[in-house]
């Protein structure tokens, strides 16, 4: 497989990704991880060990309609079997009758094992204010 269609089916995967938010479908999020993947999640605990279909169908449960993500400044790097993609995300919908709107960072890595590429590891986090509040700038656009 080249490089392009590499490339290709990175986006595809994303494009699955970002669709699966959208429909809030639980299976379809998780079957684009690895099952031993290593997340760096917004939400608690501090690290996650594989995709809990079971978590993201609760944290799902909790919007209303879809969830929209948008992403800017994306940068994909392949190197042979492993890429990995930097990114600003924008999160939208409806959750418990309130609009919305976050933005956020991530890195994702992904491997190619069986001519299939999954990812191995997703950290996302938002800036938090230095001024001794600690709290999360999600007040924050690029």
């Amino acid at each position: 497989m080249s490089s392009n269609n590499d490339q290709s089916a990175i986006e595809a995967l994303l494009d699955q990704l970002d669709h699966a938010h959208a429909r809030r479908d639980a299976d379809a999020i998780v079957a684009v991880y690895s099952p031993d993947a290593l997340i760096f999640d917004l939400a608690p605990p501090l690290l996650h060990r594989g995709m809990q279909r079971n978590t993201v169908a609760a944290w799902l449960a909790t919007w209303d309609g879809p969830v929209q993500i948008e992403a800017q400044d994306v940068d994909l790097r392949l190197d042979g079997n492993l890429a990995w993609l930097t990114a600003l995300n924008r999160f939208t919908g409806d959750q418990g009758g309130k609009p919305q709107d976050v933005w956020f960072r991530s890195t994702i890595y992904f491997a190619k094992t069986e001519k299939q590429w999954r990812i191995i590891h997703h950290h996302s986090s938002v800036p938090f204010y230095m001024d001794g509040s600690y709290r999360a700038a999600v007040d924050l656009q690029p």
